[in-house]
């Protein structure tokens, strides 16, 4: 890598990929192979990978993303368990004449 981390792109270049999947050389085996280290990989349009930096060190250091520190669980996310019984409850059954 000839680049400092300060000036490296935001994305992993195609020589860093070739890197980490060495010895595979198609793209489509590439892929496969970064996904399975469970990273999450987009698709250039010439079908290499496509693989963002902070991705890259969130799954090979193990450290949270900041969206995972900062996000709590919003409001509204979690099922409404007594607004659905009394839904069904309330619902007329198949078959029943009213």
């Amino acid at each position: 890598m000839s680049e400092t981390i300060e000036h490296a792109p935001p994305y992993l270049t195609d020589e860093e990929i070739a890197e980490i999947c060495s010895p595979l050389r198609m793209p489509a085996a590439q892929r496969r192979h970064l996904v399975r280290l469970g990273l999450l990989v987009r698709t250039k349009a010439d079908g290499r990978p496509l693989v963002a930096r902070a991705e890259f060190v969130r799954v090979m250091t193990g450290a949270p993303t900041a969206a995972s520190i900062s996000e709590a669980t919003p409001a509204g996310t979690t099922p409404n368990v007594i607004g659905l019984e009394q839904w069904a409850q309330g619902r007329k059954k198949r078959g029943q004449r009213s």
